[in-house]
């Protein structure tokens, strides 16, 4: 499942990060590995950013960045 089509206080884990190689690298830089776990806090009303929760710290996402980033819900 993607990030952005995910709902408010769903948990998961990062499987995957489909997008450039540059990007992908700053995205591993802040902690975002396959395999981390993270909480999605909020979403604006129009869906863009999102707020996600990550090794204790918030990161922001803009939608088309979300999109990019695949997890698996935890339940």
């Amino acid at each position: 499942m993607l990030l952005s089509n995910c709902e408010i206080g769903s948990k998961g884990k990062i499987t995957g990060l489909s997008m450039a190689d540059s990007f992908r690298k700053r995205m591993m830089d802040l902690g975002m590995m396959p395999g981390t776990e993270l909480t999605l806090i909020r979403k604006a009303p129009l869906g863009d950013p999102i707020v996600v929760q990550i090794r204790g710290y918030q990161i922001s996402f803009r939608l088309s960045e979300a999109r990019c980033i695949e997890i698996d819900v935890l339940s």
